[in-house]
């Protein structure tokens, strides 16, 4: 099992970094060849399922998880979590997602995950936890930054 922590500050207050961070379509935007859909549609809460699909044309694969902790940050909560279970037959695992607010306009975010790859020997480990630093520490980025 590969697992590895993302930790971003951003000029944001804490519900407007929880947005973004919980829009799951456009985690999609900033993972390459990565579509992201919500199954039901509608706002994100506990049992929602969301399913990212990454490859292209035929040739991909599914990563299915579902929402298993959802407490958005909010008045006498200053920190948000969301937990997501990975149950796909390729990916499995765990990624919790923690928004701490510092201040009223500052806000640091964590990301930390847990993945197993089928058919990935546990030598590859290393490296598949420096892949999703970089990827997904990119995407964090990337929804965080200012507009």
């Amino acid at each position: 099992m590969a697992v590895f922590r993302i930790e971003r500050w951003a000029p944001l207050d804490a519900a407007e970094a929880w947005r973004r961070v919980t829009d799951w379509p456009a985690h999609g935007a900033r993972v390459p060849l990565t579509r992201v859909a919500v199954v039901p549609e509608g706002p994100t809460r506990r049992g929602s399922r969301i399913n990212a699909r990454t490859g292209a044309g035929r040739f991909g694969f599914d990563d299915p998880m579902e929402v298993v902790r959802w407490e958005p940050p909010g008045p006498g909560r200053t920190v948000g979590l969301c937990r997501l279970e990975k149950r796909g037959r390729v990916v499995a695992g765990w990624a919790e997602i923690a928004v701490h607010a510092v201040t009223d306009r500052r806000t640091r975010v964590t990301w930390t995950e847990e993945l197993r790859v089928r058919g990935l020997p546990r030598a590859c480990d290393g490296l598949l936890a420096r892949a999703g630093r970089l990827v997904f520490g990119r995407a964090l980025a990337g929804l965080l930054e200012p507009r």
